[in-house]
């Protein structure tokens, strides 16, 4: 028996920068995990992800994440996706 397909939002890091991004509905990156397209069709996240694969002079590494809606946009479900979200952990490595 399958698993029902849950919401995902399709993330990557920045080819330049290394920050994390996420794929909004208009086709933009953007660091801002809240303005991130909520995929709720598993047909359509394949599709975003292959997109996203695509555009390797932008980003590497895209997957498809688990979020749930929320008050302001997608929310992050997996602790490492939280913590994804809240930037790099080594910011005295000169990036502020």
């Amino acid at each position: 028996m399958s698993r029902r397909f849950t919401p995902k939002v399709v993330t990557a890091n920045a080819l330049l920068e290394g920050d994390v991004v996420y794929l909004t509905a208009d086709d933009r990156w953007t660091r801002n995990h809240a303005e991130a397209e909520l995929i709720e069709d598993e047909a359509h996240a394949q599709i975003r992800l292959i997109d996203a694969d695509g555009r390797s002079a932008e980003v590497v590494g895209a997957y498809l994440a688990e979020a749930r809606p929320g008050p302001d946009g997608p929310r992050p479900v997996h602790f490492r996706e939280v913590a994804r979200t809240a930037g790099p952990s080594n910011h005295s490595a000169g990036r502020a």
